[in-house]
Formats: structure tokens, C-alpha cells, sequence
């Protein structure tokens, strides 16, 4: 098993901590928290805060440029090429301008479900991360891993094999060394996006499901409140039932009162005037109706100038054109 060399160990001593000191020895690892999708989804309760470390069979790691908003996307497209296959879980940080990225293709933590990989704490910006000029390693049930970057390239590169053969081969590495404690150490866990889109599918049916109770709650709230003001009410029917009998009432009169009126008498009237005119080849011109006082005028033959039967009147001067004279009647 490796050790940290002595300048690691006074880089320790200098800074007064040990990598992960944010947490302290005392109080262990950071415990997680389930997030804003796990609680909306109700899977608060079944979420696991206590992941074990677990170093997988092959592992995968490098760096991006950081674009501000693509983190995820560009994470998952370099470790879906870099394992070969969509069914990844990775992890990532962004510091100094990259995203530093581990990754494991999700078969392999098929026997190690609720687990983490120690290494993901050495990623630039997480609890165990010195420098770049320090190796990090971490050996589990005779597998070692170590994570170094080259003083050439500046990439970062990653060692997994049997500890028998990978820790000689490393620690003849001219570099400073530090074994990763998992039990301080921050967990980092993997993420997975197939199982982050289902949960996310999972918490919208939710939400959902809960806006539509609360709208048909608000709806049977309402229903009830109507039913209650219904109820309380008071039918004060009096006023309506006294203009409606007065309404009749006058609807009555005006009825009568047309009955009463002198139209049937005149229409009656007229039709006597037309009936006799008609046998004598006489026409009616004008019926007036003033003040009570009854004025008609009709065209009759000049042998009937003194009229006959009902139609009496008095002759107008002059003949008209056709012959005839215009009697005038006032009854």
C-alpha cells in the first residue's frame, strides 16, 4: 500500500488540514441529501445517504472545455465514446476553465448498485484534490486505482489493475503521493442520465397528479360554499308577488278597455257603408274619426245624390271626373 512522501506530508503540516478537512475526522463524510425531484417525486424516504465505497473492474477519465450550461450533455456524450456504450455513470467537476470528468459503464456497477468510487474525491475542485503534481490513489479487495495528470500534456490520466502490479509501477513515479480515505472523503456519487430522466418523469406525474386533486378540491370547495349560500338565503317573495299582481292587474284593464273602445263599431260600420256602395256602384274614399265625430266621404252615382238606405249625406258641389258626385255623411 502507498504512503504520502514526506513533501506531501509537510504541504499537509503547512496547511494545518488533511484533503476532506472540510468535513472533519470527527464528524465523517458528508452525508447526502435528497434532492428537489426525489422529494417531489415521494422518493424522499427510499433516497440512500449512505453510499459505500466501491472501486469498479474499468474505469474511464479525462477533461473537457467548460461551456457553462452543456456541462451534462458534453460529460455524458465524452463518457458514452470513452466507455462505448450510452449506459454510462459518471461524475464531474469544473475548475479552471474544464470539466474533469470520471466515468464507468453501468454494467459494471451492476453487483455494486448503492456505491461510489473514492477516486471522484481527487477530481480538481472536490475534498482530496492538492494539485496536479500529486498522485492519488486508492486500493480496495486487492484492486488499486490512481489518478495522476502528466507534467507533459497537462491531461489527466487513470491507472486501474491488481494492487500487486499497479502500486509498484506508480510509486516509481518521480511525484508526490496520497492514499484517498474514503471514511473523510466527501461522497461524490455517480449520476446516471436514464435514471435522472425517469425520475424526472416520475416527479411531473406527480405534480401532475397533485394539481389535479387540488383543482378538483378547489372545485368541490366552491360547489360546497354555492350550496351553503343557497341554503341561507332568505325567499323574500312578497315584493315580487305584489308587482306581478299589479301588472296583471293593469294588463286586465288595458284589455277592457280595448274591448270598450268604438273600433269594432266603426269597423262594423264601414263594412255597412261598403256593402251598400257596392249595389249602387258607389265607392268609399274616406272614413275619419275626430274627437268622437264620426266624417266619411263616397262617390256615388248623380241618381243616388240624396242617398239610399244606411248612407245619408249631403251632395258636394260639382261633379268629379268620372261622372259621379261626392256625398259627405256624418254617421
Amino acid at each position: 500500500m502507498a504512503f504520502p512522501t514526506k513533501d506531501t506530508l509537510k504541504k499537509m503540516t503547512r496547511a494545518g488540514a488533511t484533503p476532506g478537512a472540510t468535513v472533519g475526522a470527527d464528524q465523517g463524510p458528508a452525508r447526502l441529501r435528497p434532492g428537489m425531484s426525489d422529494i417531489i417525486a415521494g422518493e424522499a424516504k427510499d433516497f440512500r445517504t449512505d453510499l459505500s465505497p466501491f472501486l469498479p473492474s474499468e474505469i474511464f477519465g479525462g477533461s473537457l472545455p467548460h461551456i457553462p450550461g452543456t456541462e451534462e450533455e458534453a460529460v455524458w456524450n465524452a463518457a458514452s465514446q470513452a466507455c462505448g456504450t450510452e449506459r454510462v455513470h459518471y461524475c464531474y467537476t469544473v475548475d479552471d476553465g474544464r470539466c474533469w470528468y470520471l466515468a464507468v459503464p453501468s454494467v459494471a456497477l451492476a453487483s455494486a448498485p448503492d456505491t461510489w468510487c473514492p477516486l471522484a474525491a481527487a477530481l480538481p475542485g472536490n475534498s482530496e484534490y492538492w494539485d496536479r503534481e500529486t498522485v492519488y490513489l486508492y486500493e480496495q479487495e486487492g484492486m488499486a486505482s490512481a489518478l495522476r495528470w502528466d507534467p507533459e500534456t497537462a491531461r489527466m490520466q487513470v491507472y486501474i489493475g491488481a494492487a500487486r502490479t499497479l502500486l509498484p509501477r506508480i510509486q516509481s513515479m518521480d511525484a508526490n503521493f496520497v492514499t484517498i480515505n474514503p471514511d473523510v472523503a466527501t461522497i461524490i456519487p455517480w449520476r446516471n442520465r436514464a435514471l435522472r430522466t425517469e425520475k424526472l418523469s416520475r416527479a411531473t406525474a406527480m405534480v401532475l397528479l397533485y394539481s389535479g386533486l387540488a383543482v378538483s378540491a378547489l372545485a368541490v370547495a366552491v360547489i360546497v360554499l354555492q350550496l351553503l349560500m343557497t341554503g341561507f338565503v332568505k325567499r323574500d317573495l312578497a315584493k315580487v308577488k305584489a308587482d306581478s299582481e299589479k301588472l296583471s292587474n293593469d294588463l286586465m284593464i288595458n284589455a277592457y278597455g280595448a274591448l270598450q273602445s268604438d273600433t269594432i263599431r266603426h269597423m262594423v260600420r264601414i263594412q255597412e257603408l261598403l256593402d251598400t256602395l257596392r249595389t249602387i256602384e258607389g265607392t268609399l274614399v274616406r272614413y275619419e274619426v275626430k274627437g268622437g265625430k264620426v266624417e266619411w266621404e263616397a262617390l256615388v252615382p248623380k241618381s243616388f245624390s240624396q242617398g239610399v238606405g244606411p248612407i245619408r249625406g249631403t251632395i258636394k258641389p260639382g261633379i268629379e271626373g268620372d261622372g259621379r258626385v261626392r256625398l259627405v255623411g256624418t254617421s
